[in-house]
């Protein structure tokens, strides 16, 4: 056993993370993303690494943090987001707390710990292995909402990457994510025309019938065999039973493995556009999330083996999951450069009241993450 696990303290540990949990930093809550960014950021800046505040526009701040920050390439890009699911109002109801084999609290695993772990795994790492690797440290704000003010940003500094690790939860049984679903989402709006229901119908032209029809061939464009999969997940619309309904508005998300696919089934959704079901009703078709599809390719596996061989020397065994939720590994495993994701401690229940974080893997996964790493050092 080396010093580092000698030393490992899992009170000094949740004593650290404690300060991430208890500050209500839901996606867009940019006062309490502050607080976390300054924290971690903080952190960084003790060790001697290089901090650069990026603006997120209204999602807020994010941070770019870097060992060799005059380096043209990364040998290594770590990804981690500040933001939770959670509304204001969470920690007070809920903060931190901790039992014999876990802890609980908004943003536990999902991902403070994750972040957190990254930290201890670099401030942990012997300098003669820091300088053969060029690290850089990205923490966004908005990754709860598909990182949609900083998937540009997060993307041009992953074009000069050559491996990405994201330091995600992993799975309730320890396994890491090798792929995830592509995934969209989007807003539709009818706009009819309004009539009285009993007196002069024909003179209307009803957005909620408009609805219906792309409901249904919404619905048709489901791939269960291939894993496409769209859902229409939240309808409104209308005014009165007795009025002709002049608006109406779905929310559609969708799932994919195939990302040609998934340009098939949006070139078809635009298409419906063009010939309204109904007469009269105009449609508008706004995108509000995309992420690609993030499926292994030959330099991923050789990165899965690397893991595998670093978890067998550490005695961890090491399984891979294929998942339906997309994450930020997303956005650059579609550029071609090996992604991989779940890097953080086990947990479970994430976006819920019953989120987790198991403590017993927590000091594994930074020494997993240090074998990487070194491995990747050498």
């Amino acid at each position: 056993m080396n010093t580092s696990q000698q030393d490992f303290s899992l009170h000094e540990y949740l004593e650290e993370l404690r300060p991430l949990i208890n500050v209500d930093c839901g996606t867009l809550t940019t006062e309490g993303i502050e607080v976390i960014a300054q924290q971690m950021a903080n952190k960084y800046l003790d060790m001697g690494w290089y901090v650069k505040r990026v603006d997120c526009g209204i999602a807020g701040t994010g941070l770019e943090v870097r060992n060799k920050p005059d380096s043209d390439s990364i040998d290594v890009m770590l990804i981690g987001h500040m933001d939770t699911v959670f509304p204001v109002g969470t920690v007070a109801a809920r903060p931190m707390t901790v039992d014999e084999k876990r802890a609980y609290g908004p943003g536990v695993s999902d991902m403070k710990s994750g972040l957190l772990n990254v930290v201890y795994a670099l401030r942990d790492m012997d300098k003669s292995t820091l300088d053969k690797l060029s690290i850089c440290i990205c923490m966004n704000p908005d990754e709860e909402i598909g990182s949609l003010h900083s998937e540009t940003w997060l993307k041009s500094v992953a074009v000069n990457a050559k491996h990405v690790l994201v330091a995600e939860a992993a799975r309730a049984d320890g396994s890491l994510v090798k792929a995830r679903k592509g995934m969209a989402r989007y807003r539709l709006t009818f706009s009819g025309k309004a009539a009285h229901a009993g007196n002069d119908p024909q003179s209307g032209r009803s957005a909620i019938t408009e609805m219906a029809n792309w409901i249904l061939g919404i619905n048709a464009l489901t791939n269960f065999e291939s894993g496409t999969t769209l859902n229409v997940g939240v309808v409104k619309g209308g005014a009165g039973a007795n009025i002709v309904p002049d608006h109406a508005e779905a929310v559609v998300d969708v799932r994919f493995w195939d990302n040609d696919e998934y340009a098939d089934a949006d070139a078809k959704i635009r298409a419906m556009a063009e010939k309204p079901f109904v007469d009269g009703v105009a449609i508008t078709i706004d995108r509000e999330a995309h992420k690609p599809s993030m499926v292994p390719s030959e330099k991923t596996e050789a990165l899965m083996a690397l893991v595998e061989e670093s978890g067998k020397e550490l005695g961890i065994d090491i399984k891979w999951q294929e998942v339906g939720g997309g994450s930020d590994a997303n956005l650059t495993a579609v550029l071609g450069i090996p992604t991989l994701d779940g890097l953080g401690p086990a947990g479970a229940g994430f976006h819920s009241a019953d989120e987790y974080l198991e403590l017993d893997t927590i000091e594994p996964r930074i020494q997993l993450l240090k074998r990487v790493l070194i491995k990747l050092a050498n």
